[in-house]
């Protein structure tokens, strides 16, 4: 989760105590450990292994971002590159942001959770690609065939 600095201060103890009360364990950069300690929160100070962790709990990375090109600075760095995602009233810091992150799925004011293949309508999601050929995203039966062409003549050309 990147913050911007301009609302850290408000939002920071807010988050925490949401974070807090539904057992979410925050990792995160010195201004999140300094709102922890006012809050008298815990709050793990962030590794490179936090950054790149793909937590398979109730666990999260934290920082605040000076602005949008802090926060796309961070994410290039650090994405896996499946799915990104900014909250904002700016329409056109959203526009900035869908064209400046190179991710498979883009989430603008939606959870980060509707990157699903069933959300997509591909049906049962049974794969999950993030490389740039072929399929990307969340896939489906289609997305795991080839297609082979086979054209027969007599001699004939075009």
């Amino acid at each position: 989760m990147l913050v911007h600095a301009a609302i850290a201060d408000a939002f920071l103890p807010r988050a925490l105590a949401a974070l807090c009360d539904a057992g979410v364990a925050v990792h995160g950069d010195e201004a999140w450990q300094h709102a922890g300690k006012e809050a008298g929160t815990p709050v793990t100070a962030a590794t490179d292994e936090d950054w790149a962790a793909e937590y398979l709990s109730y666990d999260i990375a934290a920082a605040v971002v000076p602005d949008l090109e802090g926060a796309v600075e961070h994410i290039r760095r650090w994405t896996s590159g499946h799915t990104e995602a900014i909250v904002t009233r700016d329409q056109g810091t959203a526009r900035r942001f869908v064209a400046l992150v190179d991710s498979t799925a883009v989430m603008v004011n939606a959870s980060t959770r509707f990157a699903d293949g069933g959300q997509f309508g591909f049906g049962a999601e049974i794969g999950i690609s993030t490389q740039k050929l072929h399929a990307r995203g969340p896939m489906g039966l289609p997305e795991l065939t080839s297609t082979k062409y086979v054209v027969t003549g007599e001699g004939h050309i075009r």
